[in-house]
């Protein structure tokens, strides 16, 4: 995990990551056209076998496959190119054996490997049980907040006892920290959307700040995007950018109508929220301005020696 920058201030969002064995990219289901071994759209089954050679179509790298596992419920074969460099890929199609594109498989009657790693990257440990909850928490913004944080990192937060809860927005943010009664033994760690200088959620951060409690107990942390939607890295949904929604206009549901998605009601949107949730598999697919402030926010309020 990340190391914590101080207790009780407003943090000012700063991207900052950690380093990849290899970004999980988006899968080619055939060479482009033209491209060597372009073909039929119907690929030969190739089983991924320890020792067998192939390249990802995408990425161009060359590798001879270590294993197949399973992590953050995505199937990946490990590959390892000639210098020992070790990159996972998602199975399936988008790879090339000896320049024809072929859709790589589990081995017949072998189950894929666990994982070594959670979702959120951190070293997977097998047969811990949850630990009993800590009386200190991790409040979010909302339901999606909540929802991505689960995904990625709900293996962690479970083998370390740490609730996520959620806010209904944060109109009065000092209020609902004092309501949490935070002090020594109930730390609270918080995390706001669109936490740039001057922001309306700036000012609600800067208020928590001034409170007692927020010395050593509370820290509020933030992302600099208008909608925790924007922290899903843009090619997962196969764009360069997220759209820009002119001001004025709901972000959701303007994105949802740039996309061509069904964008009228509120059940358009949280159908448009599953389909976006649906492609992150793990912390590669989210932004380092997400993904440092979360690390953060579990460190902190893990580190109180007073909840054990």
């Amino acid at each position: 995990m990340s190391v914590r920058r101080g207790f009780g201030r407003v943090q000012c969002p700063v991207e900052y990551g950690r380093g990849v064995n290899g970004r999980l990219t988006s899968r080619t289901a055939v060479p482009p056209p033209g491209s060597p071994g372009a073909g039929p759209t119907t690929l030969p089954q190739v089983a991924a076998e320890p020792g067998l050679v192939v390249e990802d179509v995408e990425t161009g790298w060359v590798g001879a496959v270590l294993r197949t596992e399973k992590s953050g419920g995505v199937h990946l074969v490990v590959l390892e190119d000639r210098r020992g460099k070790v990159r996972s890929f998602p199975l399936g199609p988008g790879f090339w054996i000896d320049g024809a594109p072929v859709r790589l498989v589990a081995p017949a009657g072998a189950a894929p490997a666990r994982p070594t790693r959670t979702a959120s990257g951190s070293v997977s440990v097998r047969g811990a049980r949850a630990r009993t909850a800590r009386a200190s928490r991790i409040l979010v913004e909302g339901r999606h907040d909540a929802e991505l944080v689960e995904k990625v990192w709900g293996d962690d937060l479970r083998v370390e006892g740490v609730v996520v809860e959620m806010l209904d927005g944060v109109d009065d943010l000092a209020a609902a920290v004092r309501a949490m009664a935070p002090g020594p033994g109930r730390r609270l760690g918080v995390l706001v959307d669109h936490l740039v200088a001057g922001s309306k959620e700036w000012h609600e951060a800067s208020a928590v700040a001034r409170l007692d409690a927020a010395r050593e107990n509370v820290l509020v942390v933030g992302h600099p995007y208008v909608d925790v939607w924007q922290a899903v890295r843009p090619e997962r949904l196969g764009l360069e950018q997220w759209p820009t929604v002119p001001r004025g206009r709901p972000w959701k549901e303007g994105v949802l109508a740039a996309l061509g998605w069904p964008h009228a009601t509120q059940a358009d949107v949280a159908a448009g929220w599953r389909r976006i949730l649906g492609t992150v598999r793990g912390w590669t697919d989210l932004e380092p301005a997400l993904l440092g402030r979360v690390e953060e926010l579990i460190d902190f309020v893990t580190g109180d020696d007073a909840d054990r």
